[in-house]
């Protein structure tokens, strides 16, 4: 069965009268996450021949999205973000045209089972390297399939994002992000073709608030640029480039290196560790960074004395992930503000997507 079919199926199987259920107002929220390694290898090209892992925590920054019922079948999907609006009838889907097609593509899925306004917002600007838009269609899928009485476990909801970014808008990227922000928490999530397994990791809450004690977060103030990254490993992988092949097997290896880390509590070899994976994602992709902000922006952090650091996401843009022991962190600060970073306080969220009914506009 496929997950269309699954998700119609559900729909049926607890598809309930629209009497009370379309006077109530539906909200959703999902977290954006940062990830500590691994990323790559969450890549179908990559594990569908050889094990991925990635490690990520979500954070407490969200995608969120309300939705209020109509009484007729208008849909009006509006971003609060981006201050624009798309209108269709239920019975005329529009086009995928690179306005609000995160959107469109979930009540393509789910479908509207009448009209509805939706309304989204995000935490995290386009291009941000925080999932943004794994998140904002969590969220969606969310609130859409709670208004249509759809029963989907975590599995499910994940899965299912996964296929609206990446099968039906043709969406280039990995599966860590799907399943990273439905979950929620500090978790090892491993690929492999058939399924993907998420396990929390079980660390003591001081560790926990230490390690967040040590990150920091800088935005680059540009959004991350497409240079293809994607499209070159995979093509790297098909000609059996050792470099590229080598860097996403030691990535792997971090993964479970900086988990035990975490776990034993030895948080600067954490930090080394988030070093090394950096230096091997450049190593993998030359010009995730080459010459851009990002790369100055982390130069300036390690001389000013971070420990390690991570740029989140593919590009030279969006957000840093910085490791750095609490006495350096003014000084650090203090460097990226002078090279026009911007630094953003954040928290570890365990909670992953959220939805709940609400009789207030």
């Amino acid at each position: 069965m496929t997950m269309m079919d699954m998700t119609r199926t559900a729909s049926a199987r607890t598809s309930r009268s629209r009497s009370g259920l379309g006077e109530t107002i539906v909200r959703a929220r999902s977290p954006l996450r940062v990830s500590f390694s691994g990323g790559g290898t969450d890549l179908p090209h990559w594990y569908r021949e050889h094990p991925g892992a990635v490690l990520s925590t979500t954070i407490n920054r969200h995608a969120y999205v309300t939705l209020y019922p109509r009484n007729d079948q208008k849909v009006r999907i509006r971003s609060l973000d981006l201050g624009c609006t798309v209108h269709f009838s239920v019975d005329d889907p529009p086009a995928y045209d690179g306005v609000l097609d995160l959107a469109k593509a979930v009540i393509g899925r789910l479908g509207a089972g009448g009209g509805m306004d939706l309304e989204i917002r995000s935490d995290a600007p386009p291009g941000s390297g925080l999932g943004g838009s794994s998140a904002l269609t969590a969220a969606l899928i969310g609130a859409v399939s709670r208004y249509r009485g759809a029963s989907l476990d975590e599995a499910e909801l994940a899965e299912l994002n996964f296929e609206v970014e990446r099968i039906d808008l043709k969406i280039v990227g990995g599966k860590q992000d799907q399943y990273a922000t439905t979950y929620g928490g500090l978790n090892l999530i491993e690929f492999h073709p058939e399924r993907v397994e998420v396990s929390p990791v079980e660390v003591s809450w001081e560790v926990l608030n230490d390690l967040e004690s040590h990150l920091l977060l800088c935005y680059t103030g540009r959004a991350r640029a497409d240079l293809g990254i994607v499209e070159r490993q995979a093509k790297s992988c098909r000609e059996g480039r050792t470099s590229t092949i080598d860097g996403l097997f030691r990535l792997y290896e971090l993964v479970y290196e900086m988990k035990s880390a975490i776990v034993d509590g030895r948080l600067n070899d954490f930090g080394e560790l988030l070093h090394e994976s950096y230096l091997m994602k450049k190593r993998i992709s030359p010009d995730l960074a080459r010459g851009t902000i990002a790369d100055r922006l982390y130069d300036e952090a390690r001389g000013a004395g971070a420990i390690g650091g991570k740029l989140l996401g593919a590009g030279g843009g969006g957000y840093l992930l910085i490791y750095c022991e609490t006495e350096r962190q003014c000084d650090v600060r203090r460097a990226l503000g002078c090279a026009g970073g911007q630094s953003l306080d954040f928290s570890f969220d365990p909670r992953g997507l959220q939805t709940w009914r609400s009789s207030s506009r």
